[in-house]
């Protein structure tokens, strides 16, 4: 553990004090003296108290006299512990060749956690250089951001002392101990670059070192301002609670987020390790080298390099047509989370540490993504460009807010970025905007636009919201026919060029972060194009994902959501078959154990066999990425809804699997599985469990482990929950076991009881991260009782869990939507699909 710091300052202290205040937590202090004066006449004072203030996570050293004004160096003596609590100085902890448990160091320290392992000022507008020196066992492998300048050894141990850090916060600073291989490589800008593996797994970063250097190179160009640290690592962490973490050269990873296994890892996985690498080395530019002021602007950190990942991915994997994946992963849920009335601003106050975690949410990361991507269209990539180099250079080694980024855009791009965009930040949900009428004049059609917040409840808004809408309207003939921007709640457009009987679609590609509500007329012109596939898919997925949010929100019938669907029989593409699944997932499980289940699962059947017989179970030779990934998807859909010729094939195929005779293609391994476990039995789960302890492959284990919450039998649901919480699952990923089980219908009862009975030991294992958030948020939200809700409610009053207020209360309102929504349309359902 660090036990020795020293802090100098030039500019030093302010006015004369008598006490030093700074952060610490867990750390035993037994010394701080503080020096000051001329080098001939230095004069020190050791201090005579100090005051921990646990709340605040202070310490405060009192010094028996005052402390001058100008230059002084404070040194502290200290301990600390390495813990268990995957933040801060932690334990990590793997396996030998042999099995042989040991443990790495490793550092988590965003958003608050440095003061966990040194005193220093934790907060990101402090920024100071650092020198950092390490003294590790001989056969240990120690990283921190920059290289080793010098390496001495003694006593079976080696001091390394690292070279001095650029100024950065406190949350950047890493150090890694442990035993690794590495692979390594050099950009053509001349970047050391190395990914680091658990021993004998290096040939697993090859992918992830190639992206990294060519991620490198690109972002090199798009700035226009070189990476200005000498080397880059990327590390692989056995226990980690984050996917990833930008630290500055020194970024580590969750295994599964950074190694590539090439017969075991699907496709759908290694795109997302891509897109994980780009997101974290954006980060080294927009983040580490300028910095939010406060965790207020984390957005500015977490929503660009959502979205810059998305950009960068795209222009080096072209197949992957990622921009189409950007509206399913990322914008669909921001939106769905952000109608809810316990949603918040992406810009939002923070206080204390313990509102920090909660706000690295789907609002910080998708929907900040999203409207940097409506931004992005509404400048044209060149004018974007330009408005990223100002604010780089503008604002390099120090500290921005948000306007100091629409700033430089409006500089650059001449448009009134600062008038538009704070409608989108500082203001909670978004607009829907409904198209009050359609009239034909001549060669032209007049639309009257209105504009209003979208609540999840279908309600009115308690207050008018307005806000400045970039909008695109297409026709058949035009993608742009129409731009302008809304900026009063009622508008009248007229759309030239427009035949009689031709459609007419506000939001193409769902650039704009809102929703449209269509009259009955312009829906009904829609449906053959869905059908026939002559819309870009974009364009039908937005028309099918405004429909299911309006169905949720009580302005349309489930029906008529069913009927839609079923026009698209003959549907291809993988994100308008990802925003079905969506929806019909939630449907599933508000209809699980009502009398129309059974039901609702053979229409399920109905609608996805065309394209699964299409499919087939073996990629084809010219098949593009997105099919190969509609395959699992399709497949796994069909498990879900108990189709029995799927699971028929399933089941055969994991049996040869299992023996060895035909292994499974990483890509339907989860879908196999899970087809498998449904229906298994004690021997079934022995078996999962089998396979689950004879593999090294963290995203092996990470399958089967999720796969076993598909169980139908109750009490087998219960040996998985207590097999989550045993030795042989990770922390970091028992939570989505338990998760699994928890969204199982057979399991939801169980799970919320089992997470009363054992709220003091999740509380303690995951206290003060974002794990524990997406725990409750999915034991809780999918209940669709009154009951229920009043039970979750009483129990989070009764019990606190600190960091997890916003979640709780969202969770709550989801469950009340679910009520409404049976309440609604159970009847309806019940005779459509009886039909």
């Amino acid at each position: 553990m660090f036990n020795q710091l020293t802090f100098s300052s030039p500019s030093g202290v302010k006015s004369p004090t008598d006490r030093i205040t700074l952060n610490a937590l867990d750390l035993t202090i037994s010394k701080a003296t503080v020096a000051f004066g001329e080098e001939t006449t230095r004069t020190t004072l050791t201090a005579s108290e100090t005051q921990f203030c646990a709340d605040q996570e202070t310490a405060c050293f009192v010094f028996p006299a005052e402390i001058p004004a100008g230059a002084a160096t404070l040194e502290v003596a200290f301990t600390g512990e390495l813990n268990d609590k995957m933040k801060g100085f932690y334990r990590s902890k793997y396996f030998t060749a042999t099995g042989e448990e040991r443990f790495a160091g490793v550092t988590q320290f965003e958003a608050t956690d440095a003061r966990r392992c040194f005193p220093c000022w934790d907060e990101p507008a402090i920024k100071a250089t650092f020198d950092i020196t390490l003294e590790v066992p001989q056969d240990r492998v120690a990283l921190s951001n920059m290289p080793v300048v010098r390496e001495r050894g003694h006593d079976g141990l080696k001091e390394l002392k690292f070279d001095r850090t650029p100024i950065m916060s406190t949350y950047l600073v890493a150090v890694v101990v442990g035993e690794f291989d590495y692979v390594e490589g050099k950009s053509k800008d001349g970047v050391l670059v190395r990914v680091y593996t658990p021993i004998g797994k290096k040939g697993q970063g090859s992918f992830a070192l190639d992206v990294a250097i060519d991620v490198l190179h690109y972002y090199n160009a798009y700035f226009e301002i070189a990476y200005p640290l000498p080397k880059m690592d990327l590390v692989a962490i056995s226990d980690f609670s984050a996917g990833a973490m930008e630290n500055w050269g020194l970024i580590t990873y969750r295994e599964t987020f950074v190694l590539v296994d090439t017969e075991n890892t699907s496709l759908i996985r290694k795109q997302s390790i891509a897109l994980t690498v780009a997101h974290e080395i954006a980060h080294q530019w927009f983040g580490n080298l300028v910095t939010m002021e406060w965790w207020t602007h984390l957005w500015l950190n977490e929503g660009y390099a959502s979205f810059a990942e998305f950009l960068c991915v795209n222009h080096l994997f072209p197949s992957y047509s990622i921009w189409n994946q950007f509206i399913t992963d990322m914008y669909t849920r921001a939106l769905e989370l952000d109608c809810l009335k316990n949603s918040h601003p992406i810009e939002v106050p923070v206080g204390h540490p313990a509102e920090v975690d909660e706000i690295f949410d789907e609002i910080s990361y998708n929907k900040g993504a999203s409207v940097i991507r409506m931004l992005y269209h509404y400048l044209g990539d060149a004018d974007f460009k330009k408005g990223m180099h100002l604010y780089l250079t503008r604002h390099k080694y120090k500290n921005t807010c948000t306007e100091d980024l629409w700033a430089a855009f409006e500089e650059t791009s001449s448009r009134p970025v600062g008038d538009i965009m704070p409608t989108w930040i500082k203001q909670m949900g978004f607009p829907v905007v409904k198209i009050l009428s359609s009239e034909q004049k001549g060669n032209a059609r007049v639309l009257k636009l209105h504009q209003e917040k979208f609540c999840a409840d279908g309600c009115q808004p308690e207050k008018q919201s307005l806000w400045m809408i970039p909008i695109i309207v297409s026709t058949p003939k035009a993608t742009d026919a129409h731009k302008f921007i809304m900026d009063k709640e009622t508008v009248e457009v007229t759309i030239d060029g427009v035949e009689a009987g031709e459609w007419v679609k506000l939001n193409p590609a769902s650039i704009g972060y809102y929703r449209t509500q269509y009259t009955a007329a312009m829906l009904d012109q829609f449906i053959p194009e869905i059908s026939c596939n002559k819309m870009h898919a974009l364009d039908r997925l937005g028309l099918l994902d405004d429909l299911f949010a309006l169905v949720q929100a009580g302005r349309s019938s489930t029906v008529d959501a069913l009927k839609v669907m079923d026009a698209c029989r003959g549907e291809c593409d993988y994100t308008v078959w990802s925003s079905i699944s969506n929806f019909l997932s939630k449907l599933q499980l508000l209809l699980a154990n009502s009398p129309v289940e059974q039901q609702l699962n053979q229409y399920g059947v109905r609608l996805y066999r065309t394209v699964a017989e299409k499919l087939g179970w073996a990629v084809k030779p010219d098949e593009n990425h997105l099919d190969t990934l509609l395959r699992p998807l399709i497949l796994s859909r069909l498990v879900s809804f108990r189709c029995p010729e799927t699971l028929a094939e399933a089941r055969k195929r994991f049996h040869e699997h299992a023996k060895g005779t035909c292994v499974l293609p990483a890509d339907l391994r989860s879908t196999c599985y899970k087809a498998v476990l449904q229906n298994g039995d004690q021997a079934t789960f022995d078996e999962m469990l089998r396979l689950y302890r004879a593999t090294d492959l963290h995203e092996e284990k990470d399958r089967i482990s999720r796969a076993l919450g598909c169980i139908n039998n109750v009490d087998i649901l219960r040996k998985v929950i207590d097999f989550a919480m045993s030795d042989e699952v990770r922390s970091q990923d028992a939570v989505f076991v338990i998760v699994s089980v928890a969204i199982n219908p057979r399991g939801r009862d169980m799970t919320w009881n089992y997470f009363k009975e054992n709220w003091k030991v999740l509380l303690d294992r995951y206290e003060g991260g974002f794990l524990l958030s997406r725990l409750i948020k999915y034991l809780t939200e999918n209940f669709s009782t009154e009951e229920r809700a009043l039970e979750v409610e009483q129990f989070f009053k009764e019990h606190e869990f600190p960091g997890t207020e916003r979640t709780v209360s969202q969770s709550i309102e989801t469950i009340r939507l679910n009520v409404q929504w049976l309440k609604r349309d159970l009847e309806g359902i019940s005779a459509y699909l009886k039909e």
